[in-house]
């Protein structure tokens, strides 16, 4: 199988030794590559010292895009900055070429209904990269939505917030993309992982208001700190959500709560616990991850989506999927931009 990667930073990298290990030598490796950074990355996101990327993999290296995909690849894995997605998954998508887009999508919507319409015309897989679909506890936890464990739910809770300079030791952390508007970088689509769970759990709220922006003294140009409170109705009940995000805290948290009237649960996904309480048991229930490592959900995500390159069958989270996450991202950050609750029944599925 060829593969193109057109970013090998820190996911790129993950991606590709995950695919290496999966595939073995019927993997082909091609990647165009502009700065041509040659450090290689270990699973601890350390730079293995004496290493080089290019070597180590065998990658053909291609400087320009159009020559890149003249070598005709299966796959393309777009892993650059955000805001430079959409254009390589165009130029992909009319060479036709299968589709990995690394999560967010992009940073706005230009582009996105001439993908939709060349992903359809040219039966193309589109897959978009929320591993977290792929996390036990998370997979358990829309079990229990779906039989309905949680009565009428009353309130959703979710949080993610980690310190940035702290994200990468090998990098400043004002260079990254994360830090840098013209890149599509800020807490809202950096941290989309929340959101896409709120929009795979229950579908698009109806509204949505936020609060914050850059207020922290971190040396960035985006916002370093959001809190959402969004409205749903729909097939699971009416109820708010709520969701904070954010760049600064030392130690970090990541956590999702659903309260009901019939029983609650909350997923800590730094410590990999799921606890769950029904009304009718008088302690609650707690599932320990304790074998889970990180990688294993990069790991069933490439196994998934390798499957489904193969067979064009239609992905966990498809093009569809990750361009409806990506409209209640853009809607947050209008929301925190004009300080209004912004509308989202319109369209929504």
């Amino acid at each position: 199988m060829r593969v193109l990667f057109c970013g090998l930073g820190s996911i790129g990298q993950r991606h590709l030794r995950n695919l290496r290990a999966l595939l073995g030598d019927r993997l082909e490796i091609h990647a165009y590559r502009v700065r041509r950074l040659r450090h290689k990355f270990s699973e601890t996101l350390a730079i293995e010292p004496d290493a080089d990327v290019e070597k180590d993999y065998r990658i053909v290296v291609h400087s320009d895009l159009d020559q890149a995909l003249s070598s005709r690849p299966d796959a393309v894995f777009v892993c650059n900055p955000t805001s430079l997605h959409i254009p390589i998954a165009l130029a992909a998508a009319r060479r036709g070429s299968h589709l990995f887009i690394e999560k967010p999508l992009s940073d706005s919507m230009a582009g996105m209904d001439e993908l939709s319409r060349l992903v359809k015309a040219n039966r193309l897989i589109c897959y978009v990269g929320f591993n977290f679909r792929f996390h036990p506890g998370l997979i358990r936890m829309k079990e229990l939505i779906d039989h309905r464990f949680f009565g009428n739910i009353v309130s959703v809770r979710a949080e993610v917030g980690e310190y940035m300079p702290g994200w990468h030791n090998y990098e400043y952390y004002r260079e990254t993309y994360p830090a840098r508007k013209e890149l599509g970088g800020g807490a809202v689509l950096t941290q989309i992982h929340e959101i896409d769970l709120i929009y795979w759990f229950f579908g698009l709220p109806r509204s949505v208001c936020c609060r914050g922006g850059k207020l922290s003294d971190l040396e960035i140009d985006v916002e370093d700190t959001a809190t959402s409170l969004m409205w749903y109705e729909g097939p699971h009940g009416r109820f708010p959500i709520a969701l904070h995000q954010d760049f600064l805290q030392r130690t970090p948290v990541r956590t999702f709560k659903i309260v009901g009237d019939a029983g609650s649960a909350e997923i800590d996904l730094i410590r990999n616990v799921l606890r769950s309480h029904s009304r009718r048991d008088i302690d609650p229930v707690e599932i320990q991850y304790s074998e889970f490592k990180r990688n294993d959900m990069f790991l069933d995500q490439a196994r998934h989506v390798m499957a489904c390159f193969a067979s064009k069958a239609t992905p966990k989270v498809d093009l569809h999927a990750g361009i409806q996450s990506l409209r209640l991202a853009l809607a947050t950050k209008d929301a925190l931009a004009s300080g209004s609750e912004v509308d989202l029944k319109s369209g929504a599925s």
